[in-house]
């Protein structure tokens, strides 16, 4: 049913599970999690990027870090779209696949973002809820100013965050899941300012446990991180077509910052 190189990857991730890792570096960096996740639609990505760096008045050859970058979809678009473009990510797995399209302005690095960057960019992108998956909130503010100080003096921040309140009145407590004969049940709460997400995969006869844990974090707290940071949020944006943030309906809480 699997080609040799999944079976490799699969018992990579094994290899994986067994070592003392934060719930970030365990499940980004298996098959996995790519597998559930193949769903994101690539259009949606391209429009969003689009209307970002149309915003943004980004020029060609403008330098742009996304971070973490996955496997470097939205980084191999902007570099299409003509930027300088480096995708850093803290998964090693995810790293060695996107290095495969390393060309000349596209580069990809093992990076994780609670360390200080090097480089200056004209814009640093953090997508996809990739921001508040710490313990310590102090973190986030770390973080932030990690970012800041990669930035060129006239470039911009966007963190694409989720709507707090949308995902608490929509929240599916329990979702079983079958993709390419692999059996994912899904649990999902609010506890402790947290947004739970536990996964149990079931393949080949074993049971294996993820999870997802990022903070309940809305705009008002995001507000706070980014003065303390010593950045100014320029913009809010409710969706990838960027209409404004509506804190009932809104899709995304996406936030431009400088």
């Amino acid at each position: 049913m699997y080609s040799k190189t999944e079976y490799f990857l699969f018992l990579s991730d094994f290899r994986i599970m067994s070592k003392e890792k934060e719930w970030f570096e365990n499940w980004f960096d298996t098959s996995f999690y790519h597998i559930l996740y193949d769903y994101r639609n690539d259009d949606e990505a391209r429009v969003f990027m689009n209307n970002l760096t149309d915003y943004l008045k980004l020029k060609s050859g403008d330098t742009i870090l996304d971070l973490p970058c996955g496997k470097g979809r939205h980084s191999l678009y902007l570099n299409k779209k003509g930027f300088d473009t480096t995708g850093a990510d803290i998964s090693e797995n995810s790293i060695a696949h996107a290095r495969q399209f390393e060309k000349p302005n596209l580069r990809f690095k093992i990076h994780d973002m609670r360390n200080p960057l090097s480089g200056k960019y004209h814009a640093i992108f953090n997508l996809f809820t990739s921001f508040g998956y710490f313990n310590n909130e102090t973190t986030n503010i770390k973080v932030l100013k990690n970012f800041k100080n990669a930035l060129r003096p006239d470039g911009h921040i966007i963190v694409d965050f989720l709507n707090l309140t949308k995902v608490k009145n929509e929240l599916i407590p329990e979702q079983q899941i079958l993709k390419e004969g692999i059996e994912f049940n899904i649990s999902k709460n609010i506890s402790e300012n947290f947004i739970i997400k536990k996964i149990e995969v079931n393949f080949e006869g074993m049971t294996h446990y993820f999870m997802e844990k990022v903070q309940a974090l809305d705009l008002e707290k995001m507000k706070i991180f980014a003065k303390t940071a010593g950045l100014q949020i320029e913009k809010v944006f409710g969706d990838y077509e960027l209409n404004p943030f509506d804190k009932k309906h809104s899709d995304r809480l996406i936030l431009v910052m400088k």
